[in-house]
């Protein structure tokens, strides 16, 4: 019997760039990334280069009708509905990419490309000037700090110049433009989005790596592709910056240089919450069946397994209702399910920080049995005298905890004790890098308690 078909519809993205050959950048980037946000890419190469990790050693611009046969390919055939254009190069391949956008009538992302991350130049100095037409007929345009000041003559060095220079962005004629912070110095990367009738500012931790190649393209095209999705343009922005923040933390270790951004990130996230839920499930019925009754604590146990990627408690699995002792066992109300925990998910979280190997955690009565069966345990267990916290683990205790304990401790602890007091239970957490060892570590304080 044949199968019947069942086609989708995703909405399709034009990306007019360059071609890097190290995959991380360029066409190759922009490809993934529209993929990973739900959308079909389509290319148009405006150059091959020869490039890897530590820099460009090559570039070759193609043929202006050659990119011309691209487009029009494209465009002739599918229903195009997003633009985002990235090395253009030459001033001829930015006036063909101009008329090429106006003609088409969608959201166009403008990513002016004139520099690789590397420091090797992308862009020839003669047509710089020739992207004031281009920027006009932008749904956006996404300069870093040094493009900015090519483009606007404004030297960004702070979130006012930002605004500065995208405001300037903007009296040029695009809608919008987000001039980016990852190029200035500071503990945040702050992002300035300038419209004609409004500022936006997004904010995030800076990550402390080198393995930024690609950032650029990947978010220009997260946002394009959110635009095709028909996303507001202040939405498909922040989903842009978030997706890229973590794309950065978990980069791709690949080649001799820096890495690369990790462009599937949040499809390989949404991938792994199933397999976090079940390890939650199978920790849970190690529970039952070992009768974990003495490492039960009043307020009831959770068990967190977070995804590898998880920066958020709803990525972070859980018991639904913890896990309570009963009159001939322990049991729990439910089941697991992504963002079942604030506690211990947080704690987890924030120790991630410290050690982003970690994956699992759980909390335990702590007393003086339980400190035995603990420090029977590998690895090394942390007391620490924790400051009430008025808001709980939402108002920052959970990072107060961990903070403390391993600036106390010799690597990562096994066991993160917080002593309690002013009406706060004791209670341990036990961390560790797979569910599999949590479950060992629990079966080992069970057997200990027992001995």
């Amino acid at each position: 019997m044949t199968r019947q078909d069942a086609p989708t519809s995703p909405p399709v993205v034009l990306t007019v760039a360059g071609s890097d050959s190290g995959g991380g950048a360029g066409i190759q980037a922009d490809l993934k990334t529209v993929e990973a946000c739900g959308g079909f890419g389509t290319s148009a190469v405006t150059s091959v280069t020869a490039q890897n990790t530590t820099g460009v050693e090559s570039t070759h611009v193609l043929p202006i009708e050659e990119i011309d046969a691209q487009c029009e390919a494209v465009r002739s055939d599918f229903d195009v509905a997003a633009i985002k254009t990235g090395m253009l190069a030459t001033t001829e391949v930015i006036d063909l990419v101009t008329d090429c956008v106006r003609e088409a009538g969608v959201p166009a992302v403008v990513d002016p490309v004139m520099v690789a991350a590397s420091g090797d130049r992308l862009l020839a100095r003669e047509a710089e000037a020739a992207y004031e037409e281009l920027i006009a007929e932008a749904t956006l345009v996404t300069p870093n700090a040094d493009e900015a000041a090519v483009l606007t003559d404004v030297d960004p060095d702070d979130e006012a110049d930002a605004r500065a220079a995208g405001e300037r962005l903007v009296g040029m004629g695009a809608d919008a433009a987000l001039v980016k912070g990852g190029h200035l110095p500071g503990e945040d990367v702050i992002d300035v989005l300038v419209t004609a009738d409004r500022v936006e500012t997004f904010r995030h931790p800076r990550v402390d790596t080198e393995a930024t190649h690609g950032s650029g393209c990947t978010l220009s095209s997260a946002v394009a592709t959110h635009l095709a999705h028909g996303v507001d343009l202040v939405d498909a922005v922040g989903a842009g910056i978030d997706l890229l923040a973590r794309a950065v933390r978990y980069n791709v270790d690949v080649g001799e240089g820096p890495g690369a951004v990790h462009h599937l990130v949040e499809r390989r996230d949404a991938a792994a919450r199933t397999g976090a839920t079940e390890a939650v499930e199978s920790i849970l019925a190690d529970f039952v069946r070992r009768d974990a009754r003495p490492l039960i604590p009043e307020v009831g146990t959770n068990v967190a397994v977070a995804t590898p990627y998880a920066e958020r408690p709803d990525e972070v699995a859980a018991v639904d209702g913890r896990v309570r002792r009963t009159t001939d066992g322990v049991a729990a109300a439910r089941g697991a399910r992504m963002g079942a925990s604030s506690n211990v998910a947080r704690l987890l979280l924030a120790a991630r920080e410290r050690d982003p190997a970690l994956r699992a955690a759980a909390n335990l009565r702590y007393d003086r049995s339980t400190a035995s069966a603990l420090d029977a345990l590998p690895g090394q267990t942390v007391a620490v005298d924790r400051p009430a916290s008025p808001a709980g683990f939402d108002g920052g205790g959970a990072t107060d905890l961990i903070e403390r304990a391993f600036d106390a401790a010799d690597g990562t602890p096994t066991a993160v004790v917080d002593e309690g007091g002013d009406g706060r239970e004791a209670l341990a957490y036990l961390l560790a890098e797979e569910d599999s060892a949590l479950s060992d570590r629990l079966a080992a304080a069970v057997a200990a308690l027992d001995e």
